[in-house]
C-alpha cells in the first residue's frame, strides 16, 4: 500500500473510528468530502502493540475456565493483519500463544480448590470441506471429503462440538503449542497480490475445559475457541486464479453466509440459517448462542482498500447488535453420576440388542 502510494483515511478517535474519503465533483468544483463515523467497545491504531490489543481479554480466558463457552473471532479483508493479530510471529506473540499462557497460569493457581482436564481440536474449512489439522500422516491434514466424516453438533449446554475430529488430551502449556504449531503448519496458505501468506481457509481452534470442585464435586465444562477467518476478497485486486480463485469463491462463500446469519440475527427472524455452511454451523453457538464473544475486525487505513474497510465496518457493527445468553456448563456430583450410569446403560442395552439379533440370525440359518 505504501509503495502504491496510497493515502491513509481511516483514523482512530477514541472508541470511533473515522474513514475520510473524497472524490471529484462531476462539474468540476472543489473535491467532495464524506465522512463516515462508527463506535465500538474498543478501538486500536496501527500504532498500539500486542500487548495492547490483548489488554482485555484476561477474563474472558477466566470465563473458559469458569465453564461458560467463549469464542474471539478476527474478521476482515485479506491482508488486513488478522492472523498477525491472531497468533503473531515469535517476536511479537498474538492473542492465541497469549490466551494459552493465561489459560495454564490460571489453571496453576486455582488447582488446589479444583482439578482441571484440558483437550484440543483444531479443524480447518478449505473448498467448503472440513479438515482434521491434528489427524492424518506425513505432515498432511486428515480431509473429510464433502465432511462426510465429520459431523457438527451440539452438546447438552448447547455447545458446539465436532464428532469424529481428532481430540488430543492436554497436560501443560507447551504441549499444547507444540500442537497448534502441527496444525498451523498444516493450513492452506497461498500467496496473492494482496497477501504474500495469505490464509485460504477458516480456521478454527477449539481447547476445551473441564474441572472439578474438589470439596463439591461439582463439574464445570468451557469452550474456549479461537476464529481466524480468511479475508474476503475481490479477485481483480488479489489476482486469484486457479486453485486460489477457487478458495477465494469458498471463502467468501462462507463470510455470505456468516453475513446472513447476522442479518437474521439484527432483525429477528424466525430462521436463523445456521446450517446453510459448516463455517455458521461451527459458530452457531457463538454467534447469537450462548456464548462470551469477542469480535475482532481487522481493516486497512488505505484509500486503496476503502470500500473493504467501510464494508467491514459495516459488518463489525451489525454483529455488534447481536446479543448473545451467555450460560454456564455444570454438572453436580450426582448428575455427573447419573449421566455415566445412564451411558453405561446404553451401551450394555445396544449390546445386548446386538446378541440377540446375532442368536436369531443362527436361528435362521
Amino acid at each position: 500500500e505504501l509503495n502504491q502510494g496510497s493515502a491513509a483515511v481511516v483514523e482512530v478517535c477514541g472508541n470511533m473510528i473515522k474513514v475520510v474519503t473524497t472524490k471529484k465533483d462531476k462539474k468540476g468544483g472543489p473535491d467532495i468530502s464524506d465522512t463516515k463515523m462508527w463506535t465500538f467497545d474498543k478501538c486500536l491504531s496501527e500504532a498500539k502493540s500486542q500487548d495492547d490489543v490483548f489488554e482485555d481479554t484476561g477474563n474472558l480466558i477466566q470465563s473458559a475456565i469458569d465453564g461458560y463457552n467463549v469464542c474471539i473471532f478476527a474478521y476482515g479483508q485479506t491482508g488486513a493483519g488478522k492472523t498477525y493479530t491472531m497468533s503473531g510471529p515469535s517476536d511479537a506473540p498474538g492473542i492465541l500463544p497469549r490466551a494459552v499462557s493465561t489459560l495454564f497460569k490460571a489453571i496453576k493457581e486455582q488447582s488446589v480448590a479444583f482439578n482441571y482436564s484440558c483437550e484440543l481440536y483444531m479443524c480447518e474449512l478449505h473448498l467448503d470441506t472440513l479438515v482434521d489439522l491434528l489427524a492424518g500422516k506425513n505432515g498432511q491434514a486428515a480431509y473429510s471429503k464433502a465432511n462426510s466424516g465429520f459431523q457438527i453438533k451440539k452438546d447438552q449446554f448447547g455447545v458446539v462440538f465436532v464428532e469424529n475430529i481428532t481430540v488430543v488430551p492436554i497436560n501443560s502449556e507447551e504441549e499444547l503449542l507444540g500442537h497448534l504449531d502441527v496444525g498451523k503448519r498444516r493450513r492452506s496458505v497461498d500467496s496473492t497480490n494482496m497477501n504474500s501468506e495469505s490464509s485460504r481457509s477458516h480456521l478454527v481452534i477449539s481447547i476445551v475445559v473441564k474441572g472439578e470442585n474438589r470439596v463439591s464435586g461439582e463439574i464445570t465444562s468451557g469452550k474456549l475457541t479461537l476464529v481466524d477467518l480468511a479475508g474476503s476478497e475481490r479477485v481483480t485486486k488479489s489476482g486469484a486464479e486457479g486453485q486460489t480463485f477457487k478458495e477465494a469463491t469458498s471463502i467468501n462463500k462462507a463470510l455470505s453466509a456468516l453475513g446472513e446469519v447476522i442479518n437474521a440475527l439484527t432483525t429477528n427472524s424466525k430462521h436463523v440459517p445456521y446450517r446453510s455452511n459448516p463455517l455458521t454451523q461451527l459458530m452457531s453457538d457463538s454467534i447469537g448462542g450462548n456464548a462470551k464473544t469477542l469480535m475482532i475486525v481487522n481493516v486497512s487505513p488505505a484509500d486503496y482498500n476503502v470500500n473493504e474497510t467501510i464494508a467491514s465496518l459495516n459488518f463489525a457493527s451489525r454483529c455488534k447488535a447481536v446479543k448473545n445468553a451467555a450460560s454456564k456448563g455444570f454438572e453436580t456430583q450426582e448428575i455427573a453420576k447419573l449421566r455415566k450410569e445412564i451411558a453405561k446403560l446404553k451401551r450394555q442395552s445396544s449390546s445386548s440388542r446386538s446378541s440377540s439379533f446375532s442368536s436369531s440370525s443362527s436361528s435362521i440359518k
